[in-house]
């Protein structure tokens, strides 16, 4: 499936998706993460986006990390401890042992990460070209297959 952004064509890859988790006063942060993974042409699921009145936010939570290959985890002073986010790291860490989970840090330092994503390489913000080099090859290698 292709898609045409400003000037640029992206071919779509439907069978990778992303699950972004957040606090939703870091909203503006996460939709530039999508943007930048969608132009890859990877797909996201961003709860505030993809949850429509009326729905079951659990359930629909826990589909949406079942079909995502990977999580992105953004780490801030807001969402470090929120309820939500702790609930959907939980969510992927116990859905399978190979489920990515990448912790992006802003403003935070490693002491207060979460423990079940502490071990795990955390990618500075500022550094989210190197993330998204690494998903490239992900998305092509996926695509190949």
């Amino acid at each position: 499936m292709s898609k045409t952004v400003g000037r640029t064509t992206i071919t779509t890859n439907k069978n990778y998706q992303i699950f972004i988790s957040h606090a939703t006063s870091d909203k503006w942060i996460a939709r530039v993460i999508c943007e930048k993974i969608e132009r890859l042409g990877a797909t996201t699921f961003r709860d505030d986006r993809d949850i429509d009145g009326g729905d079951i936010i659990p359930e629909k939570i826990r589909k949406a990390i079942k079909q995502s290959k990977e999580m992105i985890v953004l780490l801030t002073p807001k969402s470090v401890d929120r309820q939500w986010v702790l609930l959907e790291i939980g969510a992927a860490w116990a859905w399978r042992k190979d489920y990515r989970i990448v912790p992006i840090r802003y403003h935070i330092e490693i002491d207060p990460i979460p423990e079940m994503v502490k071990r795990k390489k955390t990618i500075e913000l500022n550094e989210f070209d190197n993330y998204l080099n690494e998903l490239t090859k992900r998305i092509k290698k996926n695509t190949d297959a």
